[in-house]
């Protein structure tokens, strides 16, 4: 059966730009990563050991000669030795721990961050795929004809708007086959330069397009654990700016609430940055926040844009968009919309860091993430509360 995960490429591109950075700053560090599954999901039986089996085929992959040239020729902000680090790399999976109990799934990763940090998505995306084939679930759009379709009518949403939009659906996606038909649908079918690209490299690499993405939470959680909650957003800023000079110059901004992000987002980060990417929560109050502070600082909002990822569908991006007109400048990754869109229910899951060990003389300390929206705050209860009281959120 041929491969669900077919190229080490097949992984968005932060996971990558976030290597070369943890290979870069600290290559001593280990760290843990748990599967967190927010909605009740039976998974059929003997799926953990199916997806042990492909698990273990990953460790078969590499990287490419021309995957190589492609991924260093689009993405020169990268330094050429870690091309060559990828080269060499292989997934081990005996990072990978799984744990089936009846129908319920457990996932853990532990290891160096600079070699399990490529586990998340294509395990996810790997997850994702596999449930649907067991479960055999059946879907409303059942041929090629009508996801084509669907994905014309998408496009002709985005063109009407004139909406810049970017995939970012690899770690839900119903299945590799869906996600790239996608792909290739809204690059064929929407105005040039508004499908800006793909958070897939493999993808990107298939279809000659500009791989898209900066950092995830993961990299302001790390740095939490290492120089606490209240350094973690400013030397979180700095050492990427450190590493990448200037490019991937979009900052995530709600590790640890939004409100506390501004506090570190000073003069310096705010002309430095191109701008910022919201996950959670409201995104007109995001916007309305991110503007004034702009404001206050002097800086003309609209030389800034706000890229915004949560949860999107194309009506929803269209009324983003409508909002932010004249206001600030704004741009869309659509993730599980675009690449599970097909009739079924997708899998609302992550994975997150869990733990880090900033260096091997240091114990293993819980990481956190604190969304804008109540109730979605992930890892240790009362290492939540520590950051919740350090950084005066309410």
């Amino acid at each position: 059966m041929e491969a669900i995960i077919k190229s080490i490429l097949d992984n968005d591109l932060y996971k990558f730009s976030m290597q070369n950075a943890v290979l870069k700053l600290f290559p001593e560090a280990q760290v843990r990563y748990s599967f967190i599954l927010r909605s009740k999901v039976s998974f059929p039986d003997n799926f953990g050991k199916i997806l042990r089996t492909w698990i273990n085929q990953m460790g078969d992959l590499k990287l490419s000669w021309q995957e190589k040239t492609f991924f260093a020729e689009k993405c020169k902000y990268i330094d050429p030795s870690y091309f060559d680090f990828l080269y060499g790399y292989r997934y081990d999976p005996s990072e990978v721990g799984i744990i089936q109990n009846g129908d319920e799934l457990q996932v853990n990763v532990e290891g160096y961050w600079y070699r399990t940090i490529l586990w998340e998505v294509p395990l996810l995306a790997l997850i994702s795929e596999l449930y649907f084939r067991m479960t055999l679930e059946k879907p409303k759009i059942k041929s090629v004809e009508e996801q084509v379709e669907n994905n014309q009518k998408k496009a002709a949403i985005f063109n009407y708007s004139n909406i810049k939009v970017a995939d970012f659906g690899t770690r839900r996606r119903y299945s590799f086959e869906v996600q790239k038909q996608m792909v290739e649908d809204l690059d064929g079918r929407m105005t040039k330069g508004l499908f800006v690209g793909t958070s897939n490299v493999y993808l990107a690499f298939l279809y000659n397009l500009t791989p898209i993405g900066t950092e995830a939470h993961e990299w302001f959680m790390f740095h939490a654990a290492k120089y606490g909650f209240q350094m973690a957003n400013e030397l979180g800023l700095k050492h990427w700016a450190d590493v990448y000079n200037g490019s991937l110059g979009t900052a995530l901004a709600d590790t640890f609430t939004t409100e506390a992000f501004l506090k570190a987002f000073n003069m310096k980060y705010a002309k430095l940055y191109d701008g910022v990417r919201q996950d959670s929560g409201d995104p007109f109050e995001f916007a309305d926040k991110f503007i004034a502070h702009y404001k206050k600082l002097g800086i003309d909002p609209l030389s800034k844009t706000i890229v915004f990822s949560d949860s999107l569908d194309p009506d929803t991006a269209k009324d983003i968009q409508n909002y932010c007109i004249g206001k600030i400048k704004c741009s869309f990754g659509i993730g599980t919309n675009l690449s599970n869109d097909v009739g079924v229910i997708p899998l609302n899951m992550v994975i997150k860091m869990s733990a880090a060990k900033p260096t091997p003389e240091d114990e293993w300390i819980p990481t956190i993430k604190l969304s804008d929206v109540d109730g979605k705050h992930t890892g240790d209860v009362k290492m939540i509360e520590v950051c919740k009281y350090l950084l005066n959120i309410k």
